[in-house]
């Protein structure tokens, strides 16, 4: 199609978005233009001052236009335990859950030598510091169940060795709802490895 260049810019600036291919693009364009000219203004507001404002928490890493994020500055949170996070979207899964009232600590990825990503990289001697430091009883690596992931968290727990704290790893298993018939066998294995015993008291 021949359209204006504006409006191809706009849908090749959309592109940038994961999982936003041409059509897609073109479909967002199309309705901020014809039907959402208000939310076109808002979204670009919102996010000229997000990119502009927004940095890392000099505690844990994480997205946060303050200094000290909202979590690691909270007195009601328990400061003895950090949790160990691949990237930001993990604290916002952990913190809907509301299974977790520690801080976080974000390493923005995982040990992945072909692409250059190294402990430097995901902030692991900050990590260690941190630990030293910050008087923590326990730290749970909750990396994602993958290749990289678990390297990720066996690297981290052998850096951790020397240090006096309590290091475990989220359990990995069946989801609750699901059917033993459709989990796949890393899946299970996982489940078996990370059993508990039932108490019936």
């Amino acid at each position: 199609m021949n359209s204006s260049p504006l409006i191809d810019q706009l849908i090749n600036a959309f592109r940038c978005l994961p999982g936003v291919g041409p059509k897609s693009g073109q479909r967002m364009t199309l309705h901020l233009l014809e039907r959402n000219r208000e939310g076109g203004k808002k979204l670009t507001k919102a996010l000229a001052e997000a990119i502009d404002a927004v940095g890392n928490c000099a505690h844990c890493r994480t997205l946060t236009e303050e200094k000290v994020c909202r979590i690691c500055a909270s007195p009601s949170r328990n400061h003895h335990l950090c949790c160990v996070v691949e990237s930001h979207a993990d604290i916002f899964a952990i913190e809907q859950s509301g299974s977790f009232r520690g801080v976080y600590f974000v390493l923005m990825g995982h040990l992945s030598p072909i692409d250059g990503v190294g402990p430097e990289q995901l902030g692991i001697g900050q990590l260690l510091e941190k630990v030293q430091t910050d008087d923590f009883e326990e730290v749970i690596i909750a990396c994602n169940p993958t290749v990289e992931g678990e390297a990720t968290a066996y690297y981290i727990a052998e850096q951790l060795k020397s240090i006096d704290v309590v290091v475990s790893r989220i359990a990995h298993g069946v989801p609750v709802g699901g059917e033993l018939e459709f989990v796949d066998g890393g899946t299970l294995s996982h489940a078996f490895t990370g059993r508990k015993v039932m108490s019936t008291t």
